[in-house]
């Protein structure tokens, strides 16, 4: 079967490997797919002559909005993955919500990442639920043997003689305004200068350039906090690996990839208790949650000073992290 799969590919972000895993099991499944920018179309009608003209046989979207709106006229059978903020932030705007129903009334079949955000789709779409499935997001962490962790630091600023005593909090995101990367900053700072050793680096693609300007404005003035360039997938796993925790301050996800992924490199998790991020950590258990900037300190504080805490927590984590491995083969 030749499948047309859209999604909007900004490098190196969630979106864009989790596309890339999902169209790499469809080929390996036996089935053509062309992997295509959700932004390189005008209106529906665009890809209704694209798909014509190459002979497509079906179609898939990653997020009901961005993606979905573009496969409303098509005339061959389509599916669709939400991708989190549909769901948790654009069913918000009367106007894109309209579409969404429409998308989703239209489709096939719909994917959910979790179960909780099956929930929040059939509050608004309840009609539609039946065709609603849950199938948790699979990861492959993949370790660069190269990569050099006083480099790396150097990079970001960091240049101390005591790199190996560092506890060095990894918030991984694209700079975007629902990653909230600036969320922690005053109250990190502020531990920061009372134990400089604990250090936040915040790391991911440039998605919202007026936004990244703030960012590194705030950053730049904020002692115990800096900004890293982008890396590859293997770097990345490797810094994330070596680091003393993976942070998530997110306003909205879908199923976080940087949460499964150190949970797979087995790495603790400090995330934000938010619908998506509780759907993977189970507090105590594989990872901690926490609802404000002082319960983050609060909560990486008892991490510094609880060995079995931080032991339970890496090793109830990759034993998740194995399960959804699992889901790839």
């Amino acid at each position: 079967m030749k499948i047309l799969f859209l999604a909007c590919l900004s490098p190196k972000t969630g979106n864009n490997t989790t596309a890339e895993r999902i169209r790499s099991h469809i080929e390996k499944a036996g089935h053509t797919c062309e992997l295509r920018d959700a932004r390189e179309f005008q209106s529906s009608a665009e890809v209704a002559e694209l798909l014509s003209r190459h002979h497509f046989q079906s179609a898939l979207g990653i997020h009901l909005f961005k993606a979905g709106r573009f496969l409303l006229d098509i005339q061959i059978p389509f599916g669709i993955i939400f991708g989190g903020t549909d769901i948790n932030e654009d069913v918000k705007v009367e106007q894109k919500r309209v579409v969404m129903e429409q998308v989703l009334l239209k489709a096939r079949f719909a994917v959910a990442f979790t179960e909780e955000l099956k929930k929040e789709a059939e509050v608004f779409m309840l009609s539609q639920s039946s065709k609603i499935y849950v199938q948790p997001q699979g990861v492959q962490t993949d370790v660069s043997d190269s990569f050099s962790w006083t480099e790396f630091l150097k990079s970001a600023g960091l240049h101390t003689e005591h790199v190996n005593d560092l506890r060095v909090f990894l918030l991984v995101c694209g700079l975007r305004r629902v990653k909230d990367p600036l969320y922690l900053a005053d109250d990190f700072s502020e531990w920061h200068c009372d134990d400089p050793l604990n250090v936040l680096i915040i790391i991911g693609p440039k998605v919202d350039p007026v936004f990244t300007v703030e960012v590194e404005d705030v950053v730049h003035r904020t002692a115990g906090i800096s900004v890293a360039l982008e890396r590859s997938q293997q770097e990345l796993h490797a810094a994330m690996k070596r680091c003393f925790a993976v942070v998530n301050s997110s306003v909205s996800e879908g199923m976080s990839a940087a949460i499964l992924e150190a949970m797979d490199l087995g790495v603790p998790v400090l995330a934000r208790n938010i619908p998506g991020n509780a759907s993977i950590v189970q507090h105590e258990f594989n990872g901690l949650l926490y609802s404000s900037p002082q319960e983050f300190v609060h909560q990486s504080q008892r991490l510094v000073s609880d060995r079995e805490l931080r032991e339970r927590l890496v090793r109830n984590g990759e034993e998740h992290g194995l399960m959804v491995g699992c889901m790839l083969h």
